[in-house]
């Protein structure tokens, strides 16, 4: 197996980057679409564990705009074969000083293009990050 292909990191790079600009502009539309349409995909977030792609669209679109806006840090994509890739990141918000918020999300490439299959995102004190 191959593993980190340059082409396929630049591909899982730009469509993490435009889930990215979505996420923090609440573009539902684009958080809808890149999400894989499909019950077994799964959301491990925060406050909430959503299983399958309507609980996660639900939660989307009843999610408030407000505070959304972060930076992201040490975010590392790795691919492996053509059509997996894990994307993880460090994210941080204004709005929650002291506190780092962690994502990971496996992209997997179907015939409409990346899609994530599973996230997890979680938040630990900033003290602990190492």
């Amino acid at each position: 197996m191959e593993i980190d292909l340059p082409e396929v990191i630049a591909e899982v790079k730009a469509a993490f980057e435009r889930y990215e600009q979505a996420l923090i502009t609440n573009d539902v539309a684009v958080l809808g679409e890149l999400f894989r349409n499909d019950p077994r995909t799964l959301r491990y977030g925060i406050g909430e564990n959503l299983y399958g792609y309507e609980a996660i669209s639900g939660f989307r679109a009843g999610r408030s705009p407000v505070g959304l806006n972060r930076r992201t840090a040490k975010t590392v994509i790795t691919s492996y074969g053509r059509d997996t890739a894990v994307a993880s990141t460090l994210f941080y918000r204004d709005t929650a000083p002291g506190k780092v918020g962690r994502q990971m999300q496996t992209w997997i490439r179907f015939p409409e293009g990346w899609r994530v299959a599973a996230a997890h995102v979680s938040i630990i004190d900033e003290s602990k990050e190492t």
